[in-house]
C-alpha cells in the first residue's frame, strides 16, 4: 500500500475513534491537499477511491488537473488559496469548489464568471477568526454583508471557511465559527488542517484541508 494511502486511513481511523466519542457517525470530508506534489504522490489517492483534492495556485492546477478530472468527473477540485480576480475565468472552469471568497469584488467575478461557462460552483467564505492583517478573509462584522451580497448575485455559498492562528490554540476560533456558521444556517462549514483538525472536527467541520499527514513535508 502507498504510503499516502495508509496515511490517509490513519487519518479516517483517527477521527472515527475522535468522533465517536462524541457520538457523531458523519464524518468530515478530507480535502487531501495536493499542492507542490507530483500526480506519481497523487494517484495512488485516486486509485483508492479518493475524490477530494485541494490546490492553492490555479496555473498549477490546471496543468496537473485538466486531464485527470476529464477523466474522472468525479473528482471534486477545492481551491483553497487566494483567488486573484484575474484567474476566476480560468478557477471556475476547472475548480469545483472555491474556499476562500473575501470580498464582494471577488464574488462577482466568480458569478458571471461561471454564467459564462454554465456552471455552478460551491463557495466558501473566508473569515479572518483571528483578526490577522497577513492573512485574507473578511473580518467577523462583515461577514453578514458578504453573504447577503453573495445571495443577491445567486453564487451558490454553502459554508464558511477560517484558517485561525498559527501559534495559539486554535479552539476558542473554532468553537466561534462553528456558531457563525450555524447562526447563516450553513451546512458546510471548512476548518481543520494537519496540525488540527481533530479539534475542528469536533467543532464540526465538514471539509478538512490536510496536506502534510498525507504527503509528507513540502520541500
Amino acid at each position: 500500500m502507498h504510503k499516502t494511502v495508509q496515511n490517509l486511513i490513519d487519518i479516517e481511523n483517527q477521527l472515527k475513534f475522535s468522533l465517536g466519542d462524541l457520538n457523531k457517525s458523519n464524518l468530515p470530508k478530507i480535502i487531501a491537499v495536493s499542492k507542490t506534489f507530483k500526480m506519481d504522490n497523487i494517484l495512488p489517492l485516486i486509485e483508492h477511491g479518493h475524490l477530494d483534492f485541494g490546490e492553492n495556485k490555479v496555473q498549477e492546477a490546471v496543468d496537473k488537473w485538466t486531464e485527470i478530472k476529464d477523466n474522472n468527473s468525479s473528482i471534486k477540485l477545492h481551491m483553497i488559496g487566494r483567488l486573484q480576480t484575474n484567474k476566476v475565468k480560468f478557477a471556475v472552469k476547472l475548480f469545483d469548489y472555491i474556499h476562500s471568497v473575501d470580498s464582494e469584488k471577488l464574488a462577482k467575478k466568480i458569478a458571471d464568471e461561471q454564467l459564462k461557462v454554465q456552471r455552478n460552483i460551491k463557495v466558501f467564505i473566508q473569515v479572518n477568526i483571528g483578526d490577522e492583517s497577513q492573512k485574507s478573509g473578511i473580518n467577523i462584522d462583515e461577514t453578514n454583508n458578504l453573504i447577503i451580497f453573495c445571495k443577491k448575485i445567486n453564487l451558490n455559498v454553502i459554508g464558511l471557511m477560517c484558517i485561525p492562528p498559527a501559534e495559539i490554540d486554535p479552539t476558542g476560533h473554532f468553537k466561534e465559527m462553528n456558531k457563525l456558521n450555524k447562526v447563516n444556517n450553513f451546512e458546510e462549514l471548512s476548518m481543520g488542517m494537519s496540525s488540527d483538525y481533530l479539534k475542528a472536527a469536533k467543532f464540526n467541520s465538514t471539509y478538512l484541508r490536510i496536506g502534510s499527514n498525507i504527503f509528507g513535508q513540502r520541500n
